[in-house]
């Protein structure tokens, strides 16, 4: 009989996503590891793996249509085998043990055809199940194809990408064809006092915009932080005079440090020191955490992911900086993994490229705290009874006040302070 496609959970909050496009048509023929379809979840765009051999018989869920996961999307099997009913998206009954469609981890693909990024994805692994035949629903539209990165740009300019001729293959839109769209729209004219806006973004200015995914997701869970989660701030102020300049120096030699790898060292330092701040509470129970998992925040189009640096007090500055740098690349081309974005303890969120004096974060749902950085700016200082000039970067503590008391916030920021400052300490850990 036909084995049922479901749609696999992306992470432990992710309760419905939508399919951005198939990449398999109905009727088309389907080998094991191919890719049938594309996934918006609330972080990036994932690949959905087949693990079985044959032909799609039916798609049951179109692109653009948000369905709970677990919910059957389509059908998998031999060339005219009949379909239980005409299924519509429902959610599959799944016991402990069963396999439908569960996200799993993608195991190296055999075929010739096999991509290399293939383990950083995830795959649905159809498996046969006879599950509660679902009412009739009208057929699904034409198959609208649409590139991930094509519908983020649609979706940052404004505008209904429908109406664009795709010149990839079978007919997909891709990021040139939008390009192409909207430079064939051209700009009105700006009246005076008006933003000048496309002709397709005059048309949806001032009207709701259903949000994306990502973005509906970073709405809620930042809401129910700042709501439920008592915050205080703690600010100090850090002189990186001596560290930007050995920097400098380790940067001539070969060794490519960033500022942020040694905030992040401070901070693992300082959390180790100070393993409060590494943890949790749900405002009855305290949650020890055994290690530090550090979650660095970096802004991608439309939104804003936090990849986690597991386990990062047993990795040496060289290895922060190798892990920082890998994860912040999978980040901008949508590549991370659930796994990769989950069990984040602390998180720092850095706006030092970003030419500011000071900001305040909020602090991610399950964790006790984040460290908002801005930039290290030229500002005069006073050494040795005389004035010079230094560059002054501040910090902010945002802390769980249920959880955390204001003296140990400030021991913990100023103890990251110290270590910033601390140049013998880099000349340790990073030496020339």
């Amino acid at each position: 009989m036909p084995t049922p496609i479901i749609m696999p959970k992306f992470g432990q909050m992710t309760e419905e996503s939508a399919i951005v496009e198939w990449l398999k048509k109905e009727g088309d023929t389907v080998a094991k590891g191919d890719i049938l379809f594309t996934v918006e979840t609330d972080k990036s765009v994932m690949e959905v793996e087949s693990f079985e051999a044959g032909t799609l018989l039916k798609i049951v869920v179109p692109p653009r249509v948000i369905v709970p996961v677990q919910s059957v999307v389509g059908f998998l099997g031999k060339p005219g085998e009949a379909i239980p009913g005409a299924a519509a998206p429902a959610v599959a009954s799944v016991t402990e043990g069963e396999k439908v469609g569960r996200a799993v981890p993608c195991p190296p693909r055999r075929a010739p055809s096999a991509r290399p990024d293939s383990q950083d994805q995830r795959i649905t692994e159809p498996v046969p199940v006879t599950p509660p035949l679902p009412p009739p629903v009208a057929a699904a539209p034409a198959l609208f194809r649409i590139s991930p990165r094509a519908a983020a740009l649609a979706r940052r300019s404004g505008i209904d990408p429908a109406p664009i001729h795709g010149s990839g293959p079978l007919g997909r839109v891709i990021e040139r064809d939008v390009k192409q769209y909207l430079e064939a729209q051209g700009v009105l004219p700006s009246d005076a006092g008006q933003i000048p806006l496309s002709a397709a973004q005059r048309d949806l200015a001032e009207k709701p915009i259903v949000m994306s995914k990502m973005r509906q997701i970073i709405a809620e869970r930042l809401t129910q932080s700042f709501r439920d989660t008592p915050h205080f701030y703690v600010t100090v102020s850090a002189d990186l005079t001596g560290l930007m300049a050995y920097r400098n120096e380790l940067k001539a030699a070969g060794a490519p440090y960033t500022i942020t790898d040694f905030i992040s060292q401070s901070v693992i330092l300082s959390l180790l020191e100070f393993p409060i701040v590494n943890s949790s509470t749900d405002g009855q129970s305290t949650r020890w955490h055994a290690q530090v998992n550090l979650g660095l925040a970096v802004t991608i189009p439309g939104g804003l992911v936090v990849p986690v640096i597991h386990n990062a007090g047993a990795l040496t500055l060289k290895e922060i900086s190798a892990a920082s740098r890998r994860l912040a690349e999978k980040a901008r081309a949508g590549k991370l993994t659930p796994d990769e974005m989950a069990g984040g303890t602390f998180t720092i969120s850095n706006m030092g490229m970003l030419n500011v004096e000071n900001f305040a974060a909020i602090i991610n749902p399950g964790e006790g705290g984040i460290l908002a950085v801005a930039s290290a700016l030229p500002q005069p200082v006073v050494r040795g009874g005389q004035v010079a000039i230094g560059q002054i970067m501040k910090m902010t503590l945002s802390a769980d006040h249920r959880l955390i008391d204001g003296a140990q916030g400030a021991q913990f920021l100023n103890a990251v302070k110290a270590r910033l400052e601390d140049l013998e300490l880099w000349k340790r850990l990073a030496p020339r």
